[in-house]
């Protein structure tokens, strides 16, 4: 079987459960895939071996400044034109299945040709009645607009009584049981210049990425490159991490148990969405603003962290696909949580709280 598999290249957790996706169906050589990754531009990708000769469009991507969404700089640099013709040109026919990691592209042209398609991603999960702010029914509208699919595999920390999967996410490298000195900070759509302000008034040691490297930074505070092995070796390392309310990230923590101060891209549906969730499943604390007030009172309580270790959720996917998909995604997706090692117990009984709610 052909695959056209296009991956949204915003953020780095798109593209992170695509590695593993890709090294799943390395598995089967029967499928045979093409990858295409748009909304970053191709200088700015790194570490794409796993994906060959990989396909670039420039698709669609949002604008973040400060910390925020900023729509006019969004419909500036939105370029319909070649966005359209990209749609109308791709070639979904050469392919028996287009899989689309919310990538707008792929799941177009799709749905323009009648080809078949399946979303796989967080994303997805948003078609089922989970956690989200209310009454934003345009940010809903878009996010099913953007890049819409026959059938989806959503992800997400807990079903909420949906067929929803686990997320792609294991441990990279080994965790030791007795973490390091310092803090992880991934914050990259920050204003970087005062964040590092204010991790300079703490005594503790953050190493930061996201962040421009020659930026000038207090001794406390070690700027690092773009770099998968180092990022995960320190986050493996780490006492605890700070982050926005990207899924991936969040995920992959969990499975190492840090504690997880986030806080939430201001006007971004997806990242708000998750926010709500990790308060009701208590699974980290949720910050509006992250500054050396917020670190030290969240520090202060000695957060403990939540370790979920989750099932091999791409081998199986991919296993699914291998297979003629005969299990529905229902049946897939409560045969994967049954294989999920739940962390702290009050973190189960409010997530099903919640799904009840």
């Amino acid at each position: 079987m052909k695959i056209l598999y296009g991956v949204q290249g915003t953020g780095n957790g798109h593209i992170s459960r695509a590695r593993a996706m890709a090294k799943a169906l390395q598995q089967h050589p029967q499928l045979q895939v093409q990858w295409l990754f748009s909304g970053r531009s191709p200088e700015k990708l790194f570490s794409m071996e796993p994906f060959g000769d990989y396909w670039w469009r420039e698709g669609l991507t949002f604008v973040h400044r400060e910390g925020k969404i900023n729509a006019a700089a969004t419909t500036k640099q939105l370029n319909l034109r070649r966005l359209l013709r990209d749609i109308r040109e791709l070639p979904v026919n050469d392919f028996d299945l287009v899989i689309s990691d919310f990538e707008p592209v792929t799941a177009w042209a799709a749905r323009r040709r009648g080809k078949r398609s399946l979303g796989l991603g967080h994303q997805y999960a948003f078609n089922f009645p989970i956690p989200a702010p209310r009454f934003n029914w345009m940010a809903r509208g878009i996010m099913r607009a953007f890049a819409p699919v026959q059938s989806s595999l959503g992800m997400h920390w807990y079903h909420f009584g949906h067929p929803i999967l686990p997320p792609i996410a294991q441990p990279q490298v080994e965790v030791n049981a007795d973490n390091g000195d310092h803090i992880l900070v991934y914050l990259p759509f920050e204003h970087h210049q005062p964040l590092l302000r204010e991790l300079a008034k703490l005594p503790q040691q953050f190493i930061v990425y996201g962040a421009p490297v020659d930026l000038p930074a207090a001794d406390n505070i070690q700027l690092m490159a773009p770099s998968i092995e180092g990022f995960q070796q320190d986050l493996a390392a780490a006492r605890a991490v700070i982050c926005n309310s990207g899924f991936e990230l969040i995920a992959e923590t969990l499975t190492m148990g840090k504690p997880i101060l986030t806080r939430p891209l201001t006007g971004q549906f997806e990242q708000e969405a998750n926010a709500q969730a990790l308060r009701e499943l208590r699974l980290a604390r949720v910050v509006d603003k992250v500054d050396a007030s917020s670190i030290a009172a969240w520090l202060h309580e000695q957060p403990a962290g939540v370790r979920i270790q989750w099932p091999d959720v791409a081998g199986q996917i991919v296993h699914w696909l291998a297979s003629g998909r005969r299990q529905s995604p229902a049946e897939l997706a409560e045969s994967l949580w049954e294989q999920v090692v739940p962390g702290r117990g009050e973190s189960r009984e409010r997530a099903a709280q919640a799904a009840a709610e």
